[in-house]
């Protein structure tokens, strides 16, 4: 019979350097990917990438320091998430939702985050309360202070994770799309400055959840999904083609330090 090891006292025993060192270049490369594809997308949800961008390949390889294959991979994965597009001959651009597209993604956060606050107002915990409070006051901070790209992230986590709070693990990333999608109508059909709804609406509706109203709370996330909805404007855009050394001028300083 033979003996039973752990996976860390067998690999004491047995070591090998060359599956060693293959086994963390592996996760170097996984955890460099993943740095990218979350600086792309924040760039997107931030709007520093506006929609219709053009994404080449080349120059993200160049300022991200990685192969065009595993800038590609990343491309690959913002598509699936339907934050970029990717156009035989014409490479990725950041995706520029219709309006037929944006009705329809505000509608789907509609059947799902009104069902979704009437369940979490049943479930919620103090703690949790005061988490999300701290939330929503991190964006009324950013919106008077004039910084949009904070108040757009804090936004999107406020709605992501009150999803979450909820408790079903199928629809919560799910509504985290939901939102980084949102983001970018926001950019597209919004006005500057301007996120579509009252600084205070999030107090407001954590303060229903507080108060165990699902019925209050379900309704008033209609209200305040229907307002964002209502304050979109049309307009034709026209694409560009940014300057990534400076969008994800961040990006380099941090990996420098």
């Amino acid at each position: 019979m033979k003996e039973s090891r752990s996976p860390s006292a067998a690999t004491l025993a047995d070591p090998d350097p060359v599956v060693s060192g293959q086994q963390k270049a592996g996760i170097r490369g996984t955890s460099h990917h993943e740095r990218i594809y979350r600086a792309i997308s924040d760039a997107v949800i931030e709007h520093r990438l506006k929609p219709g961008a053009r994404l080449r390949e080349d120059a993200l390889a160049e300022v991200f320091g990685i192969s065009r294959t595993g800038i590609r991979k990343v491309l690959q994965r913002l598509a699936l998430e339907q934050l970029i597009t990717l156009t035989p001959g014409k490479g990725a651009a950041v995706a520029r939702p219709t309006a037929e597209e944006a009705r329809e993604i505000f509608d789907a956060r509609r059947m799902i985050e009104c069902a979704l606050m009437a369940r979490l107002a049943t479930r919620i915990t103090a703690a949790e309360i005061e988490k999300v409070r701290a939330v929503a006051q991190r964006e009324q901070q950013a919106l008077r202070g004039h910084e949009q790209s904070a108040a757009i992230r804090a936004s999107a986590a406020f709605h992501a994770r009150l999803a979450e709070l909820a408790g079903n693990q199928t629809l919560a990333p799910f509504v985290a799309q939901l939102c980084s999608r949102s983001s970018l109508i926001l950019a597209v059909y919004g006005h500057s400055g301007d996120l579509g709804c009252d600084c205070n609406d999030h107090n407001h509706l954590v303060d229903l959840l507080e108060a165990r109203d699902s019925d209050g709370a379900a309704a008033f996330m209609h209200r305040h999904l229907h307002a964002i909805e209502s304050s979109l404007s049309i307009e034709d855009a026209v694409d560009e083609t940014p300057d990534l050394r400076d969008v994800f001028a961040v990006y380099q300083q941090e990996s420098a330090s």
